[in-house]
């Protein structure tokens, strides 16, 4: 048999079970007799144009390999390196030479929508040149915006995390009887689905928070004012949560209001501030304590609130794609197909990388309530499943968490 190697890269930001996915990948073309060595890309595509990779057979013992399921970040290290449009830019005959000095015949990248851009102009390249690479894109974001798939690996356990510290914060809000009020940022450019999972802290229809925006309709500071002060009849410590990409009627994000925002390597504003504005807005304008609280990167972070939903279904993603390349499939990214909420059954399949890269899934407006400021009971329904079970994670003889690292 001619044995040919597989390589997988991580790129875009982050999640608590990105290396779960990795997992999978590694994991299952250790286990093919049909691959023979598992490299992975350092820094991902911008690594490994520099030649900086490594091999997994070499680099991870057995019980490292295990703790890749436990431990957040990207091990591989990250990028957010866009590929050129124009296919006959120098830049991919360069990088399929340096897969065939590898023997690379699979190629997997995990990542979100910006990943998928590259899984696809390399799978076209592919097809364009006679190359029989197979390229296959593994989904993660937390932000849950990728199409053609129910939700993302990464979102499940950054909702969890979102809940949890949401209620936690309610409950420390709680402790006075004189009205406040409390911002919590979330993150979500232009999909609140992460802001949504807010609504899963509450333990009663008015508990908090009480009001939830997200960036999917127009944000009115008359309007939500109005609500905070109505919201005291109910709570005197309101707890809000926004969304980052929270905006006004005629696009203009709320940060923008009170700051200037730069722009990343893709053109994407960098938002933050939006929090710190509306805590402002409200002291000024409703006399009450007021403060604003912003998750920032503990939300795609935190082990200690990864959900083993999230966890298995990121393994058996990575899993599954390793086994469709071998079988032929090209061009594809992994998908998860949900036929029940309750109780919870989840297949996997794969879509056509061509109809998800470059678009953006948000949450349905049917889903939004409240005029903007909350949402539905399908919503919970949808998400309440992705956020359950608890994962064990090894403990050093520090007593911290025992994260597996490159050396």
């Amino acid at each position: 048999m001619n044995k040919k190697n597989l390589i997988v890269g991580q790129s875009g930001g982050p999640t608590a079970v990105i290396n779960s996915s990795l997992y999978g990948v590694v994991s299952e073309g250790i286990r093919q007799e049909a691959v023979d060595k598992v490299y992975g890309m350092l820094n991902g595509i911008e690594g490994f144009l520099a030649d900086r990779y490594l091999n997994f057979q070499d680099s991870l013992s057995p019980e490292e390999l295990e703790k890749l399921k436990t431990t957040p970040g990207a091990y591989l290290g990250s990028c957010r390196y866009k590929l050129p449009e124009d296919l006959s830019d120098p830049v991919y005959p360069l990088l399929f030479q340096k897969f065939k000095e590898l023997n690379i015949g699979y190629f997997f990248y995990i990542g979100g929508n910006d990943s998928m851009d590259t899984v696809s102009k390399l799978s076209r390249y592919a097809a364009q040149t006679g190359s029989d690479i197979r390229v296959i894109g593994e989904p993660k974001t937390i932000d849950n915006d990728l199409v053609h798939t129910d939700h993302t690996p990464g979102f499940g356990s950054a909702a969890r995390y979102v809940a949890s510290t949401v209620r936690e914060i309610t409950t420390d809000a709680n402790v006075y009887e004189t009205k406040s009020v409390t911002i919590i940022e979330i993150m979500g450019r232009h999909a609140g689905w992460l802001t949504a999972a807010g609504a899963l802290a509450r333990k009663h229809s008015k508990d908090n928070p009480l009001l939830i925006y997200l960036p999917e309709t127009d944000f009115d500071q008359e309007a939500f004012l109005a609500k905070v002060e109505a919201a005291f009849i109910q709570n005197p410590n309101v707890v809000v949560c926004v969304s980052e990409g929270i905006h006004d009627k005629d696009g203009t994000f709320i940060c923008e209001y009170d700051n200037s925002v730069g722009t990343d390597t893709f053109g994407h504003k960098m938002l933050a501030g939006c929090g710190k504005y509306l805590e402002n807005l409200v002291r000024n304008r409703l006399k009450v304590k007021a403060r604003s609280v912003e998750l920032n990167v503990s939300q795609r972070c935190s082990a200690s609130m990864m959900s083993a939903t999230d966890q298995k279904e990121a393994i058996r993603a990575g899993e599954f794609g390793v086994k469709a390349a071998l079988k032929g499939e090209t061009g594809k990214m992994v998908s998860y197909v949900r036929s029940s909420d309750l109780p919870y059954r989840m297949a996997l399949g794969l879509e056509d990388v061509n109809e998800i890269c470059n678009r953006e899934k948000t949450v349905p407006l049917a889903w939004i309530s409240g005029e903007g400021s909350d949402v539905t009971e399908e919503f919970i329904a949808y998400a309440l499943p992705l956020i359950q079970g608890v994962v064990d994670i090894p403990l050093g003889s520090d007593g911290l968490w025992d994260f597996v690292s490159r050396k």
